[in-house]
């Protein structure tokens, strides 16, 4: 969907007109109060339920969205927008600028707000003056977060997902890491390499590579590869013990993981934009909601009325708990409405992404008991008002 009027960004410049990318599912109700917004992590998009065009794979949180799932499209609206900065259809460092040519590295930073307004902006087309439920794990749980702090009145729910009200210094370095293995790609032509009918893929596989070791656990890879060789590897080898290398490459694939790893950065190439990796990975790295309050992560809080279900995974060292508490301790200051539920699992940071049963029971349980608290009627809904997209 186009926004003529644009959008003037928290760094002061305007862009204009916006594009902004979204699937939905379900169908509006005519009180127009059943909307559920989901919000994507980093390298997540628009398709949160639909086959990605791309890669044909069923949407990134097919088994939570859908007719009779947690997030039940029998009974909620369900919107998800490509973010603001995106490269699945929203205004990004891929889209035209003023020049006639992709913004690229010219394209204005953006901060996780500039998100949120965009995506307000299009709850404004649907006519939404209240979601009923902001959701996301991650970035999109920083999303949802800053729902809550610039359009109070806008969340009756919120469930913030292995998230946290700022990003850390160690999240940062992370970060900083990826973004230098895609700077050093002698195809990275200081940002401009589509004009050299070219993509820095080496670099932007192998940031892909270290941020996808922080949303794994050290459990989680054990059980998966452990120390397992690949048996082409110790074919090569010339040993079934893989005690000698023999002929083998000293760095090839040799281990399991080494392969998973290389299969996520080279499929990663093939559906994500390096200018916009850059981008969004620096809009994380902005987010602290407490910058404009003294370090206090209570006072974009007070006086809210969202009820809160602050969710962790007792794996993720990425986002840890020891950050959900921290956010839950400060909306308990703010007066919030708010409960805590921490996922034991042993997958890590990407659980939420994954079948984790006591997640499916904690969404059901909240989404069912807030409709419940907002008098939320099935009723009759409004014809062509499901399953857009654009």
């Amino acid at each position: 969907m186009r926004i003529e009027a644009g959008l003037t960004l928290e760094c002061g410049q305007s862009l204009g007109p916006i594009d902004i990318a979204y699937c939905a599912h379900g169908t509006l109700n005519p009180a127009r109060d059943n909307a559920i917004l989901v919000c994507h992590a980093l390298t997540g998009d628009q398709y949160v339920a639909a086959p990605h065009p791309l890669t044909g794979k069923p949407g990134w949180w097919s088994r939570m969205v859908g007719p009779g799932l947690p997030i039940d499209t029998d009974r909620f609206f369900v919107l998800c927008t490509n973010v603001l900065g995106g490269c699945m259809g929203s205004t990004g460092p891929r889209s035209i600028g003023p020049k006639g040519e992709p913004w690229g590295t010219e394209f204005p930073p953006i901060t996780i707000r500039d998100m949120v307004r965009a995506q307000a902006l299009l709850l404004d087309h649907f006519g939404i003056d209240r979601l009923f439920a902001a959701i996301g794990g991650s970035m999109g749980g920083m999303q949802v977060l800053e729902w809550v702090a610039t359009y109070p009145e806008r969340v009756f729910a919120a469930m913030p997902i292995a998230t946290a009200p700022y990003h850390s210094a160690q999240n940062i370095a992370f970060n900083e890491v990826s973004r230098q293995a895609i700077f050093a790609d002698p195809e990275w032509h200081g940002g401009r390499y589509w004009a050299h009918d070219t993509v820095p893929a080496r670099g932007l596989a192998v940031a892909r590579m270290m941020a996808h070791i922080t949303y794994l656990s050290e459990e989680a890879l054990a059980a998966k590869f452990g120390r397992r060789v690949r048996r082409e590897a110790r074919a090569a080898a010339g040993s079934s013990t893989g005690g000698a290398l023999g002929t083998a490459s000293l760095f090839g694939e040799m281990f399991e993981v080494e392969s998973y790893l290389r299969h996520q950065g080279s499929s990663f190439v093939r559906r994500f934009d390096a200018n916009s990796y850059l981008t969004i990975t620096r809009a994380l790295d902005y987010f602290d909601l407490s910058a404009a309050f003294d370090g206090d992560f209570a006072a974009p809080f007070r006086g809210v009325k969202t009820r809160f279900c602050v969710v962790s995974l007792s794996s993720d060292w990425l986002f840890p708990t020891s950050a959900s508490r921290s956010l839950v301790r400060a909306l308990n200051r703010a007066g919030v409405n708010v409960s805590f539920v921490e996922i034991e699992t042993d997958r890590g940071h990407d659980a939420f992404l994954l079948d984790e049963p006591d997640l499916d029971r904690t969404m059901r349980g909240f989404l069912n008991g807030a409709a419940e608290q907002a008098g939320l009627n099935r009723g009759d809904s409004e014809p062509g008002d499901s399953g857009d997209s654009a």
